[in-house]
């Protein structure tokens, strides 16, 4: 039996938490990728912060798939003791709010000069392997996302690290990231299958890097979805729109969008991305159960 369970950066749906909870129930999704609490970084919340952001998911009856965290979105060239700092701090506040995985990344490569990623490998994996081992530590698994301009931003070179650090960390498969650096989605699943640890539902344009609703792109969600669910063992599909521009968007990725599909406010177009994952579930024969879950 394959199962997926659908999660969300509900931020994309309200700054408030309280609102994002709201709309996650309206969805049926009882998971969430915490990114954005009442306006402030999940990175920056105190530990009373946090810890009454843990007191209203259990209200809601809401848990934490992830902590939908910025670390490793850092100049690789840049001196890594006080990010590293922030990692440690972002562990702590992972354990208060009762999660066990981090999404992060693998640093921005340089944008001036001549130097290539390859150039940055060694210390690439130097970073990273201090991470893990903080992570390792503190029991919480980190999960790699190929984000744009990153040293892990193509497929090649995420597999490269899945191949270093094998199941100490997790992979993070977002079809529009790597629409928007010119790798084909359904070219890059067959090389990273393996690894896939879950899936950020994120469909874009080859054309011009446009963010679509999952299923109106050439992502080719729907294909590996159906492809992958012959090993979803109650796999994690976190929705992460990115449909219309909303406050903190530039703060999240440094590229200008162009966003074909637009939508008067947050929640609309929140809503919007939830109903179109929803309709490619249904295509594929999975039936909805209870808090967010999908099988067949």
């Amino acid at each position: 039996m394959a199962q997926y369970q659908l999660s969300a950066f509900a931020d994309e749906a309200s700054r408030m938490l309280s609102e994002q909870l709201e709309a996650m129930k309206n969805n049926g999704i009882a998971l969430i990728e915490m990114r954005g609490v009442d306006g402030k970084s999940v990175a920056d919340l105190t530990d009373d912060e946090a810890k009454e952001a843990k007191r209203k998911l259990d209200d809601a009856g809401a848990a934490l798939s992830s902590l939908g965290s910025p670390y490793g979105k850092y100049p690789i060239e840049q001196p890594f003791e006080a990010h590293l700092d922030a990692f440690k701090r972002g562990l702590e506040i992972t354990k208060i709010l009762g999660a066990n995985r981090i999404r992060m990344f693998s640093f921005f490569m340089p944008r001036e000069g001549d130097s290539k990623p390859a150039d940055w490998r060694g210390k690439v994996i130097d970073q990273l392997g201090q991470m893990l081992d903080l992570a390792d530590d503190a029991g919480i698994r980190l999960c790699h996302e190929n984000e744009k301009g990153i040293y892990g931003d193509i497929d090649d070179r995420c597999v490269d690290l899945m191949e270093v650090y094998g199941d100490r960390m997790g992979c993070i498969f977002d079809p529009a990231n790597f629409i928007q650096c010119g790798v084909k989605p359904i070219e890059a699943f067959p090389k990273l299958e393996k690894y896939i640890t879950y899936m950020h539902i994120k469909d874009a344009l080859l054309e011009n890097g446009a963010v679509v609703p999952a299923g109106m792109g050439d992502g080719n969600v729907k294909d590996i979805l159906d492809r992958l669910a012959a090993r979803a063992d109650n796999m994690t599909l976190t929705l992460e729109p990115h449909l219309t521009v909303f406050d903190g968007l530039k703060a999240l990725q440094d590229e200008k969008l162009n966003h074909k599909f637009s939508y008067p406010d947050r929640l609309t177009a929140f809503n919007a991305a939830v109903s179109a994952l929803k309709d490619i579930l249904n295509d594929l024969g999975f039936i909805e159960g209870g808090k967010g879950t999908w099988t067949r």
